[in-house]
């Protein structure tokens, strides 16, 4: 039986903006939540689940291409929030990006690509909303707390992202938590 590989395609965030996400463990330690490693901060471009070694080739080519097609650009961080809006009780809290024409761009170019070569199922209905995931909460932990003793999360930040490059990624679960390794990192072209 041939090993299949759990891959997703990223953008990955600087060192520094790793480091000051990640302070916001503390704030919100009261949560039931687990809390993203710092390492593992990022921001999901497309998930296409577990490929063969085959397709993972033809995928690092598809990326590749898709990214000498588009020029360097940044992502605004503006908000740090319960995540996806409006769901009660929340499944998560994210660093909320503002949405880009250059960012647009770039997911819909990659994910054309991607149909071509490989089969998954794309996430399909709402818009992007490029995020970066802080902590997965505990749902049924959440409903425990009477809610005016949850705490408010909302909170303005503003940290650029410099998106340079993306990286075709793969994720393995392991017990103490996932553990993502760059497998190809492609820059955007000028």
């Amino acid at each position: 039986m041939q090993k299949r590989h759990r891959i997703f395609i990223a953008i990955n965030l600087p060192e520094d903006i790793k480091k000051e996400l990640s302070k916001y463990q503390k704030k919100w330690e009261q949560l039931p939540a687990k809390w993203t490693n710092k390492d593992n901060l990022h921001i999901t471009l497309e998930f296409l689940g577990n490929l063969t070694d085959e397709e993972l080739g033809e995928i690092c080519l598809v990326v590749k291409e898709a990214a000498t097609k588009h020029a360097s650009f940044s992502i605004n961080l503006s908000r740090v929030i319960y995540g996806p809006l409006g769901k009660m009780p929340p499944k998560m809290i994210w660093a909320e990006g503002e949405k880009s024409e250059e960012l647009r761009d770039l997911k819909k170019d990659l994910r054309e690509y991607l149909l071509e070569k490989v089969r998954y199922r794309p996430e399909l209905g709402r818009g992007f909303m490029p995020h970066i995931t802080l902590a997965r909460i505990s749902e049924w932990e959440f409903r425990k707390i009477e809610p005016e003793e949850r705490p408010e999360v909302n909170e303005d930040i503003d940290f650029i992202v410099p998106v340079e490059s993306i990286e075709v990624m793969e994720s393995e679960l392991k017990r103490g938590g996932p553990v993502y390794t760059i497998l190809e990192s492609h820059q955007l072209g000028e």
